[in-house]
């Protein structure tokens, strides 16, 4: 079971974001996080899987830029679109990301993604997170979110199948990439 008082009032920019779960917190990102998430993203064990392709980021310095950029751009972005910290809340450790945002090239289909520092796999907490933010996604007037996977990411895999998701299909339409595609919309999450 999930919580979320800024769904019950409507999410704004200037409200205080943040989701609970039984273990996590899924909160805005701020650019104090960036030790931890230099653990997630600084990764090659993690950056390898992500799409778009991205780079491992190099060190401290740079994620503090990327955090920066992130936290700058998050009012900007209509909701559900944004990038948050999973915070495991018997400790207050980052142990992961989350976001929502557009998938390319029509910009049309949302994309949810999630990454977790490799010592935190296999405890369950992407899915935990994920289902989380999926459940307040369709608060927010949206009737499905898709998931990408490189092909033989099978954690990635495994995770949207916990979550409910349905195979859609392979494609290279997004990211330009062979990707398998996975959905799930408000009727998906009853049956799971």
């Amino acid at each position: 079971m999930w919580s979320c008082p800024a769904a019950r009032r409507g999410y704004r920019a200037d409200v205080e974001f943040s989701l609970a779960t039984e273990r996590l917190r899924v909160r805005p990102w701020m650019v104090d996080d960036a030790q931890a998430a230099l653990a997630t993203y600084g990764v090659a064990d993690v950056s390898g899987w992500l799409t778009p392709a991205t780079d491992r980021i190099g060190d401290l310095p740079a994620m503090r830029a990327v955090l920066q950029a992130w936290v700058e751009a998050q009012p900007n972005l209509p909701p559900p679109r944004g990038r948050w910290a999973i915070e495991r809340l018997s400790d207050g450790v980052v142990v992961g990301g989350l976001a929502i945002r557009l998938l390319p090239p029509y910009e049309v289909d949302l994309e949810i993604s999630f990454q977790l520092r490799p010592e935190e796999w296999g405890n369950g907490y992407a899915a935990e997170a994920a289902e989380a933010l999926i459940q307040w996604a369709f608060t927010q007037n949206v009737d499905e979110l898709f998931a990408v996977a490189i092909p033989n990411n099978t954690r990635a895999i495994a995770t949207t199948q916990r979550l409910g998701m349905e195979w859609v299909g392979e494609t290279t339409k997004y990211y330009d990439r062979p990707l398998q595609v996975y959905r799930v919309r408000p009727s998906g999450l009853e049956d799971s």
